[in-house]
């Protein structure tokens, strides 16, 4: 009787080793599948989400460059002016007769529809 265990028991063992070594090897999805998914992700994200908005960015700091004096600006306030006066980092805008403010140049654009297209875009963050 004990030889007739022993004898399963090596058997069993046998076939259990045999059984690991025909296991085969994962493929490649199954290994990297997850990896590369958020690789993918990020692909999109940075083609349609971080590289337009970079490219708005650009544009409308080469308008910002481009406005001089006498130009008609919008304020990322509302008010409505003429540059008088362009600064390093700031403008000298009229907003009524004698009365002149100073605004950044990140917070000037050339039309109301600039304004708008910023603000649509601040509010989407």
């Amino acid at each position: 009787m004990f030889n007739i265990l022993c004898e399963a028991a090596a058997a069993a063992t046998e076939a259990a080793a045999a059984a690991t070594e025909a296991v085969p090897e994962p493929a490649f999805m199954e290994k990297y599948g997850s990896l590369l998914m958020i690789v993918g992700i990020f692909v999109v994200f940075y083609f349609f989400m971080i590289r337009p908005q970079q490219k708005r960015q650009k544009e409308m700091q080469k308008m910002r460059d481009a406005l001089g004096k006498g130009d008609r600006v919008v304020t990322a306030g509302g008010i409505h002016g003429i540059i008088r006066d362009v600064k390093d980092k700031s403008f000298i805008i009229e907003v009524a007769d004698g009365v002149r403010i100073r605004v950044d140049k990140g917070s000037v654009y050339s039309s109301p529809a600039d304004a708008a297209d910023d603000a649509a875009n601040e509010l989407k963050k």
